[in-house]
């Protein structure tokens, strides 16, 4: 079967995603077709490029230089200091790759860190990020973050809230959809014909029958219940404490947790470096590296590049399977 190359947006240019790309290039280049969206004049230049007019070109040019589609920024470069008048080619640059994937010319997209405050400045970003942009491109009005690697999936179901806020955003109609989107998805995108959901309790202990809590029995476990009297592989609620070491994680394919830490501290100890973000719920399939701009090192050539490899093998994966 062949398939697109996948579109890697730049990011915010003082960070280090051109130089998570070239590495990337280097890792990849005789194993994955992509090609990068940018101004060719913003690469940091230590591997061959090519520009390109069509991403078809990218499969073809991918075993000898990095394959760019270009686009125009009209700020200034410099490592570590984001320049507000790059903003709105930044937000052009993941609009572009949105469209690129949703009319097939881009078998999926793999997006580099933005830093939001200069969206905000340079182009009046209304979104909180770049999955609820994706979000309104795509059309959709929920969608689910998941961070994957080849030890563990994990899904929060509440993201960046406070902690105390948890038990009152933690609905069963929030816990119902997430719990949609991520079987759908995992049986679409990554051909788990039925998927084992194992469902994080909110209190410790999941709730130890009321005496650490209420919400395990009365918000959780029902809707549980629901999706198991629909044939669903859907367990829970589980002890957080006991489910994220090797046996225990043998017997699910998704851990859904109540809240962010909950999921990204067992991922994030098991495998840092290679845990990749993924939007679930999405019309196209979306991947991330799991870390932020780094404006202290950007410049410096010391980027590790295995979070963004890893996210351009997921994504070359998933378009496979999808």
């Amino acid at each position: 079967m062949t398939v697109s190359p996948i579109a890697l947006t730049c990011g915010e240019p003082a960070g280090i995603g051109l130089e998570l790309a070239e590495k990337a290039w280097s890792a990849l280049r005789n194993d994955l077709p992509f090609f990068l969206i940018a101004d060719p004049d913003h690469l940091p230049g230590t591997v061959p490029s090519s520009v390109i007019q069509d991403p078809a070109e990218a499969i073809v040019l991918m075993p000898d230089a990095l394959p760019v589609l270009p686009h125009p920024f009209f700020g200034k470069i410099t490592p570590g200091t984001p320049d507000p008048e790059n903003a709105e080619g930044v937000v052009e640059v993941i609009s572009r790759a949105a469209d690129l994937v949703m009319c097939r010319s881009a078998a999926a997209m793999c997006t580099s860190p933005i830093h939001k405050k200069a969206l905000k400045d340079g182009a009046e970003f209304p979104w909180p990020g770049h999955t609820e942009y994706l979000a309104y491109l795509g059309g959709v009005d929920r969608v689910v973050m998941m961070l994957a690697s080849d030890q563990l999936r994990v899904v929060p179901t509440t993201i960046h809230i406070p902690l105390a806020d948890v038990p009152t955003a933690l609905t069963p109609d929030l816990l119902r959809d997430t719990l949609r989107i991520t079987a759908d998805s995992l049986s679409r995108q990554f051909g788990l014909t039925n998927p084992r959901i194992a469902v994080a309790g909110l209190n410790p202990h999941a709730g130890e029958g009321g005496a650490m809590g209420h919400e395990d029995a009365t918000i959780i476990a029902p809707v549980i219940a629901e999706f198991q009297s629909e044939g669903m592989d859907v367990t829970g609620p589980w002890p957080a404490d006991t489910m994220f070491h090797a046996a225990a994680r043998q017997n699910y394919d998704v851990a859904v947790c109540a809240y962010h830490d909950q999921a990204l501290i067992p991922i994030k100890t098991l495998d840092f470096d290679r845990g990749v973000n993924v939007t679930l719920g999405l019309p196209f399939i979306r991947t991330s590296p799991d870390h932020g701009t780094a404006f202290d090192i950007a410049g410096k050539n010391m980027a590790n590049p295995t979070s963004t490899i890893e996210a351009l093998r997921l994504a070359y994966k998933m378009a496979h399977t999808t």
